[in-house]
C-alpha cells in the first residue's frame, strides 16, 4: 500500500492578509474539512499533534482536511483577536477551497480554542446554503480554563461529536458538560486523557471512525 502524500503547503489571501495553511488529500476528494489547532498564544498550530489526527481522521473519510494557521502563526499575517476576526478568516478560507473543489459536503474539526472558533463557524453557516454536515470538537474551549481566560461558547448541532479527556487539566471536564447539558448534547468522555490526550490520540482517530462511514 502505497504511504499518504506528505501534506501541501499554500498561502490564502484572508480579510486582514495571508492565512498559511497546510492540506492533507485523499484519492478521491468527496467532501471539504477545516480542522482549526489550539490557542495561537500558547504554542498551538496546524502542526499539532491533535489538529494533525483530526484532519488524517478526515481524509481517510474522504475529505480535502485544510488546516489553517490562526494569525500570528506560521506565515498567517495578523494579530490574536480572541475569536473575532478568527472566525472571519475561517469563512474565507471555506470559501476559497470550495472555489478549489466545488461545494461539496462540508465538515469541520477543531481542539480546544480551535474548537471553539468552530462553534462560531458553525453559527455562521447554519441556514445557510452549505451549513456543516459533520462536525467534531476537541477539548472544547467553555467556561473559565487554565490561564485565566473564559469562552462563551455556541451551541452545536446535537450530532456534533464531542470528545473530552477526564483528566482534562486545561479545561475541566465539568465546563463541558454544563455547556453540553442545556443543548442535550452527549460528550464522549477518554478516561485518563489529558487535554492534549498524550498516549490516547489513536482513541480520537478510533471514535470518528466508528461513528462516520466515509463518504
Amino acid at each position: 500500500m502505497s504511504r499518504p502524500a506528505a501534506p501541501e503547503s499554500v498561502l490564502l489571501r484572508g480579510p486582514d492578509g495571508a492565512i498559511d495553511a497546510l492540506i492533507d488529500t485523499p484519492g478521491t476528494v468527496r467532501g471539504i474539512a477545516l480542522v482549526c489547532h489550539p490557542h495561537p498564544l500558547f504554542g498551538g498550530a496546524n502542526t499539532n499533534k491533535i489538529t494533525h489526527t483530526l484532519a488524517r481522521s478526515f481524509r481517510d473519510l474522504g475529505y480535502v482536511a485544510v488546516r489553517p494557521n490562526f494569525r500570528g502563526v506560521g506565515k498567517s499575517e495578523g494579530r490574536h483577536e480572541h475569536g473575532d476576526a478568527e472566525t472571519e478568516d475561517m469563512l474565507a478560507v471555506i470559501s476559497w477551497a470550495q472555489s478549489r473543489w466545488g461545494s461539496l459536503p462540508l465538515a469541520l474539526g477543531g481542539f480546544s480554542f480551535g474548537a471553539f472558533v468552530q462553534t462560531r463557524v458553525t453559527q455562521r453557516l447554519a441556514g445557510g446554503v452549505t451549513p456543516a454536515r459533520r462536525i467534531v470538537l476537541v477539548g472544547t474551549a467553555t467556561g473559565a480554563v487554565a490561564g485565566a481566560r473564559s469562552y462563551t461558547t455556541e451551541s452545536v448541532p446535537k450530532d456534533t461529536l464531542v470528545i473530552h479527556g477526564a483528566d482534562d487539566e486545561n479545561v475541566p471536564l465539568a465546563n463541558v458538560l454544563a455547556w453540553a447539558k442545556p443543548q442535550d448534547l452527549p460528550v464522549i468522555v477518554v478516561p485518563g486523557a489529558d487535554h492534549f490526550f498524550h498516549g490516547k490520540l489513536h482513541l480520537i482517530r478510533d471514535i470518528v471512525a466508528r461513528n462516520w462511514a466515509p463518504l
